[in-house]
């Protein structure tokens, strides 16, 4: 029973973990943010290190420091753009009367470097891993990758819930790209793709007893995949997750100066802001909705 739950386990706390440390980073003052880029990117580099040297390996251990590696390797990647470090070249609110391929085109304009950088990456692990034995470190940029890809483009094309609410304030440009929706057509063909490729990899799951580290290996990507579906179908339901990162949302709350008395915000006892309704991201995906108000209009599609 162990040999089951130990890689979910490891994945679910991972992935929440990783989301919840990003968003309380990115929500700090921006003057820490080239502090917190440097210090990721001596992770980074590690991480890079650690793929190179269990590459070889098929013990156990071997497929976990890979799955972490590739892992801090994608969070370095998502902190460089949310920080605004590698974004795109355009930096502005989209049109209201942009419509199909003009919107979709100033809408990659605002991620292009990020998506060469997501590519270069790629390209990087599968050099690191090219023909060895132990490659759960690709396969899992490879799912953080594409289902993040399919997470942006439901954003754009329309879901119930977004993400804008985890944007932070200098990013606020990208939720006019966004378009608000029950679902769109896109929708059901990525996330039924999605569902069979989880199934496929189950069911040529094998055997703890006869190959562990393809059992574990398989353990763990398997549960990453299941991880980003069921954060596809976050984007549609009629309820928030909010409340599963509110510990990395806390860095967003912020003093203000108590104007009734002066006096308690000078001893340090400053009011608290009031932050902002979120939901899942990505990274996904890519978890990251906020719950829609009844009364809310529905923002139409440009």
């Amino acid at each position: 029973m162990l040999s089951y739950l130990l890689p979910v386990l490891s994945v679910v706390l991972a992935w929440w973990a990783g989301t919840a440390l990003i968003l309380h980073l990115d929500g700090l003052p921006r003057t820490t943010f080239g502090r917190s880029m440097r210090q990721a990117t001596v992770l980074m580099l590690g991480a890079l290190a650690g793929l190179a040297l269990t590459a070889d390996s098929r013990e156990p251990h071997a497929a976990y420091a890979a799955f972490g590696c590739a892992l801090v390797l994608w969070g370095w990647l998502e902190m460089s753009f949310l920080m605004g470090f590698i974004t795109g070249p355009r930096k502005m609110h989209c049109d209201e009367s942009a419509r199909g391929w003009p919107r979709f085109r100033a809408a990659v304009g605002t991620l292009l470097y990020h998506e060469i950088a997501l590519a270069l990456g790629a390209l990087l692990v599968l050099m690191l891993t090219w023909q060895a034995d132990n490659r759960v470190g690709l396969w899992t940029y490879i799912v953080l990758w594409v289902m993040r890809t399919s997470a942006k483009i439901n954003v754009f094309l329309g879901v119930r819930n977004l993400s804008e609410a985890f944007l932070p304030e200098h990013l606020r440009y990208l939720e006019t790209y966004f378009r608000r929706a029950p679902m769109n057509m896109f929708f059901p063909v990525a996330v039924t793709g999605a569902t069979i490729a989880l199934t496929v990899i189950l069911f040529r799951m094998p055997s703890a007893s006869a190959d562990v580290f393809g059992f574990t290996a398989t353990m763990l990507v398997g549960s990453l995949l299941f991880l980003a579906v069921l954060e596809h179908w976050c984007m549609v339901m009629p309820f928030p997750v909010d409340a599963l990162w509110s510990l990395g949302l806390r860095s967003r709350l912020r003093p203000t100066a108590n104007r009734e008395n002066p006096d308690v915000s000078r001893r340090g006892r400053a009011n608290r802001v009031t932050p902002p309704v979120v939901g899942p991201p990505l990274l996904l995906a890519e978890a990251l909705h906020r719950d829609l108000a009844p009364s809310a209009p529905e923002r139409s599609g440009r």
